[in-house]
């Protein structure tokens, strides 16, 4: 699963208010599809420029990242170094291309199904959903240090009547 982090859980969540707007979605469009609408969301790039680099390589986003060299920095190597980034690993792009993630397919409203990957209703349900897995992931990792919030001896004067 996606390593859970601020610019993912934004990055997702504005890929999703863009598909919601009605922006331009076609799942066989690299810089269009699911990857390519949570690319333009997390970078500064259009679609055109996407799919003008993601065709510097060959097959859809799931076979791109399966090949990706980190040494040659080609600039499909630069998407899917930008998709690491955000903490994405071969796998999770795969599952965000198809939909297929069971985690998050679990935590769909109304309980778990199939969702198709190229209808932009169900690509939506997904960012979010994924979005609000990984956001509360986040909040759960998170340590609080009680004693160095508030020193018990503070506490303790706190409550004694004076």
């Amino acid at each position: 699963m996606a390593h859970p982090n601020t610019a993912l859980i934004e990055g997702l969540r504005k890929a999703a208010g863009s598909l919601v707007k009605g922006n331009y979605y076609a799942w066989g469009h690299h810089g269009a599809c699911n990857c390519g609408h949570l690319l333009q969301a997390t970078t500064e790039l259009t679609k055109e420029e996407i799919l003008t680099w993601a065709h510097t390589g060959t097959g859809e986003w799931t076979e791109l990242a399966q090949e990706r060299c980190a040494v040659t920095d080609a600039p499909i190597n630069l998407l899917l170094k930008k998709l690491a980034e955000l903490g994405l690993t071969p796998t999770d792009i795969h599952n965000i291309e198809y939909l297929e993630d069971r985690e998050v397919l679990n935590r769909l409203p109304n309980g778990f199904r199939w969702l198709k990957k190229n209808v932009r209703e169900h690509v939506v349900m997904y960012f979010e959903t994924m979005a609000g897995m990984l956001e509360e992931k986040m909040i759960n990792q998170v340590e609080v240090n009680y004693s160095e919030l508030l020193p018990l001896e503070k506490l303790v004067a706190a409550n004694e009547p004076e």
